[in-house]
């Protein structure tokens, strides 16, 4: 009985963040019976978990800009515009993709940090900064692409940023061993900073959950990752797009929980008045949000490019709604100083899943869209359903 008290105490002190956990598998589940089984196939979430790369990198950078109460509707057409200017740089001018990534990020960072000039030191809205610029690189990837209409990228170390898997350290076997001794790391790593992170609340007389729930949660978590380990190792292992979003989402993890620069970023949100009063800069915290969210733009159009070997037109459309329902979806509040950027990771494949489920069952793109609309506005209303009960 106590065991299941404490489940029922410890979502309850929990419950935006286990809530997407919780609406993921359900979805899963669901789309795993109506398909059949297909939808939980190694070929399907593999595929899932590729297609979800450039958007989960986006909503990391988003995540940290709602976190602070502003908006950026640009990114999409950033990351288009700089995804066709990285094709342009590779095909036409001969540059090896060695320079033309970091090229790329840094400006992206660069336009990050223009937009976080106009906000902080000219206080203009983000929400009108931001759609200039949307209209501004929309404008700008028609200008660089119109003369063929679409830029192909036939450099094969490029492509594989977003088609390619890591070489297998066992050739020609069923089995990617690589993969599977990654899982194995990765839940030892897990288990290791959980009872380290248990062991320091602990030191200094913070409240941690019972034994038996955190064993509970370690055995739950430990079975998720070694069985989407499994299901890659089946088919292909991981690929370079999954390392570039762990490699992302480990930094931004770390940045925003474990560094002054994270817990600052939370203050200015939660309350920017009494931020500024307490010494903060919170210019300086605008600065390097817009100037980060505009440079995992850059890399969110890299993996796009990469992912379809080639720059187009209609590149980073729609981009950005993408990424803001997944921080949303994801847990981040619209208030602004709530949100993890692993909740909105959750919240990308969240919405990629619908996408992926409802169209294996052949569900019109009509319907789609409004039932994604449907999530979207129930994840806001949960949102304010938690703070007003709080």
């Amino acid at each position: 009985m106590n065991f299941f008290k404490d489940i029922q105490q410890l979502f309850k002190q929990n419950i935006r963040e286990y809530g997407m956990y919780i609406a993921l598998i359900f979805i899963m589940l669901i789309f795993s019976i109506a398909t059949d089984g297909l939808f939980m196939s190694s070929r399907n979430i593999s595929n899932l978990i590729n297609q979800t790369g450039y958007v989960a990198v986006l909503a990391v950078g988003m995540t940290l800009v709602i976190v602070i109460r502003h908006i950026d509707l640009s990114v999409g057409f950033v990351a288009g515009f700089l995804g066709a200017v990285a094709a342009i740089m590779l095909t036409r001018m001969g540059i090896p993709v060695i320079l033309t990534i970091p090229v790329i990020l840094v400006l992206g960072l660069l336009i990050g940090l223009f937009n976080g000039l106009l906000i902080a030191k000219l206080t203009i809205p983000s929400f009108v900064v931001s759609l200039a610029g949307m209209l501004i690189f929309r404008g700008a990837l028609l200008q660089v692409t119109e003369g063929t209409g679409t830029i192909i990228v036939n450099n094969e170390r490029f492509n594989a940023i977003g088609n390619g898997f890591i070489p297998d350290i066992v050739q020609g076997g069923d089995i990617h061993i690589l993969t599977l001794i990654l899982g194995v790391v990765t839940i030892g790593f897990f288990i290791w900073g959980e009872l380290k992170a248990r062991r320091n609340k602990q030191q200094y007389d913070f409240d941690v959950i019972s034994p038996n729930m955190l064993i509970a949660k370690i055995i739950l978590i430990s079975a998720v990752i070694a069985y989407i380990t499994w299901i890659l190792a089946n088919y292909n292992g991981l690929s370079w797009t999954v390392v570039v979003v762990i490699f992302v989402v480990g930094i931004y993890h770390f940045i925003t929980t474990k560094t002054v620069v994270g817990r600052h970023i939370y203050a200015v949100g939660g309350n920017p008045e009494a931020a500024k009063l307490s010494g903060i800069d919170v210019n300086k915290i605008t600065y390097i949000v817009f100037g980060s969210m505009s440079m995992l733009a850059a890399l969110s159009g890299i993996l796009y490019t990469a992912r379809l070997q080639s720059a187009t037109t209609t590149a980073g459309n729609a981009f950005e709604l993408d990424a803001i329902a997944a921080a949303y979806v994801g847990g981040v509040s619209a208030a602004g100083g709530v949100g993890r950027v692993t909740g909105s990771i959750v919240g990308a494949f969240v919405m990629s899943a619908l996408t992926s489920g409802m169209n294996l069952m052949g569900v019109g793109i009509s319907y789609q869209y409004m039932i994604k609309g449907i999530v979207l506005v129930a994840a806001v209303i949960f949102d304010v359903a938690t703070r007003n009960k709080k």
